[in-house]
């Protein structure tokens, strides 16, 4: 498996978190299965190599698309794939939506759209391009310039939520929201309802997602769960037990000692 992320531009880097690349071998004899979790920002994603089936259920599959939009989430997602795959994407942070497309977040949360319906004519080729292209180098080049051309179509000012997003990103879920409220000199319903827009989440259910992606970055670290759970701010290692398997569809442990499927890749970042 290789995986690999790139930094964005510096003209993109308000609205873009890094480009990234995966690779991977698969057969009918050893299919791949990827799990999706929960994530507060959405990927634009494109399959230059192989097709994803997701699945369902246990005997109910859909073909996912070859290129699209997979917007932020609370939901567990799982794909399945039997040949050699390579998957090229972009992370967002999760205000770009609204910014780069012209739509609130709170449209697209927990859905997938493909490229064509989500842009319409301004798809202008982006996929072609994106999977003719040599490399990885030149698809971050190709999207780059497309994401460039997008931001100078917006008329959409940075409002004040944009700040206080990324500062829930930054003290990863733990901010509380009546002082963020505040901040904004706003009452809590409408500080609520601007957030969600350009989220897509309540600000509550944004920091849980905020401080569940926390604790997956803290693999590695020699950490006892229980102390992991404590580190990220859940109140006992039920409440932490709950939520993980909530927005990942494994316990700890078994995300842990990477016995969950899918999870073998995150030993290549």
């Amino acid at each position: 498996m290789k995986y690999l992320t790139i930094p964005p531009p510096p003209s993109l880097s308000k609205y873009v978190r890094f480009f990234w690349m995966l690779e991977g071998e698969a057969s009918i004899e050893h299919p791949y299965i990827h799990r999706a979790m929960a994530d507060g920002s959405a990927e634009l994603v494109f399959h230059y190599n192989g097709i994803f089936d997701e699945l369902i259920s246990n005997d109910k599959t859909i073909k996912s698309f070859t290129s699209g939009l997979d917007a932020q989430s609370d939901k567990v997602k799982r794909f399945s794939i039997n040949q050699s795959f390579g998957i090229f994407g972009v992370y967002l942070f999760p205000y770009a939506i609204p910014k780069l497309f012209s739509i609130p977040a709170s449209e697209l949360t927990n859905h997938m759209l493909d490229l064509k319906t989500l842009l319409g004519k301004n798809e202008n080729g982006l996929e072609e391009k994106i999977m003719l292209a040599k490399n990885t180098n030149e698809r971050v080049e190709i999207l780059s310039t497309f994401l460039e051309q997008q931001l100078l179509k917006s008329h959409l000012a940075p409002p004040g939520v944009f700040e206080t997003i990324n500062d829930i990103i930054q003290t990863k879920g733990t901010t509380n929201i009546d002082a963020l409220s505040e901040r904004n000199f706003l009452s809590r319903r409408q500080f609520e309802r601007n957030f969600k827009r350009f989220s897509g989440f309540s600000p509550k259910v944004f920091s849980r997602i905020m401080r569940f992606q926390n604790v997956l970055q803290d693999l590695g670290n020699k950490k006892t769960l229980t102390q992991i759970g404590l580190d990220a701010g859940y109140a006992d290692q039920s409440h932490f037990i709950r939520e993980f398997k909530m927005f990942s569809g494994y316990t700890p442990k078994e995300y842990f000692l990477n016995k969950g499927e899918g999870t073998e890749w995150r030993e290549t970042k």
